[in-house]
């Protein structure tokens, strides 16, 4: 894993060396940095090395192509490089090999065969930036699902990329305002959507695509994301779509449950056994649910030696999963490491945030997610995660019960709705909290929303939006913002509403929440993850698996948990979905209550213009008083407030005196 960043001079005379920018990344590449620059065309690279594969010096980069045409940053893994080096030789088109580094059989590759007949070819998780010496033309290119970050966008007359916001806000003239709507975005669903960033003219590279830019493109910004085709020096290419792999999926079912869970063993497996290979050690984070636990299962049944494994415990009971993964760990053998960490230990993390996150981001279990991938850098550089499995076999409970929420709602008219829904909505949490058996964290919360959703929704689409915006059916607190857009949740003719949400999640949620909180918490501390599930072998297959087999008897991805009774017994995991959370709801009433105040003081909000003080407080009572569990929305408020802080001054706080 790496970083890399860099730029097009818009002028000849306002250059920056490119270490400004590459300094800040050195978290992501702590073993190596490199520059490279072309004067007359106003091209320079940089690159901070993470060694994973070649540990020799023969794997600097930037790197260039034998031929000497391109020259390349890259940030990633290949993990089928060496048969596309033995492809190239067999063909007669290898290069002169001088180490065994992914990047240069990369490179290789490219100068065979063109990028866009590369990456299809190529099995990984990449952010690459190239340059063509030839033909002058800078080409950005990032994975299929969007696992490796790459931002782009204009500063100061330049052109800037890199794998963080902070190698572009190193630019010497950077004054690029917030984007309100972005911002709104932000507010709703608590992660900033590709292909916006929280600064106007800066944009996230969407997953799946290259975006070709010419010199003469560095100096204007366009004023909004670039669209599909060409258009004032930019070329945006698609050259992967997860639309059309559920299409496919769709035309050509898998016929019976037991070939689904072969093809789907088949295909998991050699994505693990491939992601598995590195020149350091590796390991795997376990948590004991399904996705993690099925991921072990594979990877020690290809592993000569036991896995080691990695969890983390808390003191707060319901939200501590370290028994579960122990039980599995056992059952599978494999080196298992476990620490638990206290409240002190998880709050000190909050401080450090802004930082590691770079734009605000507020999926809270970004706190749990640091502190499991520092224990495991400890040991290894390279960790196996379970992420994906959910956006791919249905495993979030919206998934089956929004539609059956819906089926319900829709034969009542919205009046009627409204008006029998209303008053259990404004019932507490607690209460729902009280009803007997086993309850998730957040169970209350969820039931509360659902009832607002009831009365809100004219159509499914609502519902799902809603789920995932937490002002839904209320105006955006974001002041000159519109708020969050609507999704695309057109797939294919006939597509059944929980594919529609998966397509979603999985362009969407996966690679700007999950993804963006698996990167920054593990390369804060020079860790690189890998994701099985995301193999693009991997969705196709899950693509052709009906949905009556990912959802059956009220829960979701029964396919993957037949594939992993057939390594462990069910009991097992016989337990409600948890996830990796912890109490902040609880702790914004407690112990970071006067943290929380100082940041939301309506006098605060009011000067610095970007909320609605009014809306905010009302949230912040309820939350208070137990009315209304508001936390999620609460904690994208203040995750903003810390970071705003954190550019204006870094922030101390002396979280022990908070407690």
């Amino acid at each position: 894993m790496c970083g890399v960043a860099g730029a097009i001079f818009g002028s000849r005379t306002a250059r920056f060396p490119v270490e400004l920018m590459t300094r800040p990344l050195a978290h992501r590449g702590p073993d190596d940095s490199g520059r490279w620059e072309d004067v007359d065309a106003g091209i320079v690279l940089g690159h901070r090395r993470l060694a994973i594969v070649d540990l020799s010096p023969l794997g600097h980069q930037p790197m260039a192509s034998d031929d000497g045409r391109w020259m390349i940053a890259f940030n990633g893994e290949i993990y089928n490089h060496r048969a596309i080096r033995a492809e190239l030789d067999a063909a007669g088109r290898g290069a002169q090999w001088r180490g065994h580094s992914d990047t240069e059989t990369l490179v290789a590759a490219i100068a065979a065969w063109g990028l866009e007949a590369t990456l299809p070819r190529c099995v990984g998780m990449f952010a690459i930036a190239l340059w063509d010496r030839r033909d002058r033309v800078l080409h950005l290119a990032r994975d299929r699902f969007g696992e490796k970050p790459l931002y782009y966008g204009w500063v100061g007359g330049d052109f800037l990329f890199g794998s963080e916001l902070k190698a572009l806000r190193a630019h010497p003239r950077f004054a690029n305002p917030v984007d309100r709507d972005a911002l709104g975005a932000f507010a709703a669903r608590t992660y900033v959507p590709a292909p916006r960033s929280i600064y106007r003219d800066i944009y996230k590279l969407e997953q799946g695509c290259i975006l070709s830019v010419v010199p003469e493109a560095a100096g204007v910004a366009p004023g909004a994301p670039p669209a599909e085709g060409r258009s004032g020096g930019l070329t945006l290419t698609r050259y992967w779509s997860y639309r059309d792999v559920l299409a496919a999926g769709a035309a050509d079912p898998i016929g019976t449950e037991e070939d689904a869970i072969t093809a789907l063993d088949d295909a998991l497996g050699a994505a693990i056994a491939g992601q598995a290979m590195a020149d350091v050690p590796v390991g795997a984070f376990l948590s004991g649910g399904i996705d993690s636990s099925s991921v072990v299962a594979l990877y020690q049944r290809h592993s000569a030696t036991p896995v080691r494994t990695f969890s983390i415990g808390f003191e707060e009971a319901g939200f501590n999963e370290a028994e579960y993964a122990k039980e599995v760990a056992r059952h599978f053998g494999t080196i298992h490491n476990e620490r638990y960490v206290s409240v002190a230990e998880t709050r000190d993390v909050i401080p450090q945030l802004p930082a590691m996150y770079d734009e605000p981001f507020a999926d809270s279990s970004q706190i749990p997610t640091h502190l499991v991938s520092r224990f495991a850098k400890e040991q290894v550089t390279v960790a196996l995660s379970g992420d994906g499995g959910d956006e791919l076999f249905a495993g979030y409970n919206r998934h089956f019960a929004a539609p059956q929420l819906w089926d319900r709602l829709s034969l009542l008219p919205r009046p009627l709705r409204a008006a029998a829904s209303a008053p259990l909505s404004r019932l507490p949490p607690r209460l729902w909290n009280a009803l007997p058996g086993n309850r998730p964290p957040h169970f209350g919360a969820k039931i509360q929303k659902a009832l607002r959703v009831a009365g809100g929704a004219r159509r499914f689409d609502d519902v799902y939006t809603s789920f995932l915006d937490e002002w839904s059916f209320e105006p955006s607190p974001v002041l000159g913002s519109r708020g969050a857009a609507g999704f695309d949740m057109d797939v294919f003719p006939g597509a059944p509403d929980a594919v529609r949400m998966m397509y979603c999640d999985a362009t969407s949620y996966l690679p700007d929440d999950i993804l963006v909180k698996v990167d920054r918490a593990a390369m804060a501390v020079s860790l690189e993850t890998r994701v099985p599930f995301l193999d693009h072998r991997v969705a196709a297959v899950a693509a052709r698996i009906p949905l009556a087999m990912k959802i059956k008897d009220g829960r979701g991805k029964h396919v993957l948990r037949e594939l992993l009774y057939r390594h462990a017994p069910r009991a097992l995991f016989e337990r409600p979905k948890a996830g990796f959370a912890i109490p902040i709801g609880s702790w914004l009433r407690g112990p970071l209550r006067p943290w929380a105040e100082e940041l939301l003081a309506p006098a605060r909000l009011a000067a610095e213009g970007y909320f609605d003080a009014t809306a905010v407080q009302a949230r912040w009572r309820d939350h208070l008083s137990g009315r209304r569990d508001a936390t999620a929305a609460l904690w994208a408020v203040l995750m903003f407030q810390a970071w705003h802080a954190e550019q204006e001054t870094p922030a101390v706080i002396d979280w022990k005196q908070a407690s």
